[in-house]
């Protein structure tokens, strides 16, 4: 059995989004990414290794005002979010754990 651990943020990065896929470099270091939808509507997300990585419908769907904690691994250097309707902010914070 694996043990529970605290997550830990080392840096958090502010993704304005909208209808149109946006994308960012992450910041800070660790293997885990907690996402927290912002926005009035549903953010879909991916995690890529550089800027050309964009979201679709078909991603992770992250629901208006909650949080999302994604093992991302140290290889995923770039997210991407699309709304499905209406603008506003995604916030993807770095760091290292196993619950928030």
């Amino acid at each position: 059995m694996g043990s529970t651990q605290p997550f830990r943020v080392s840096a958090t990065a502010t993704l304005t989004a909208g209808a149109a896929s946006a994308n960012l470099p992450l910041v800070g270091t660790g293997e885990a990414v907690l996402i927290y939808n912002a926005s009035p509507a549903i953010a879909f997300v991916r995690f890529g290794t550089d800027m050309t990585v964009t979201a679709t419908a078909a991603d992770m769907p992250v629901p208006p005002g909650m949080r999302l904690l994604m093992h991302t691994g140290g290889f995923a250097t770039t997210a991407a979010a699309v709304l499905a309707s209406g603008n506003g902010i995604v916030f993807f914070s770095r760091g290292e754990g196993t619950v928030y």
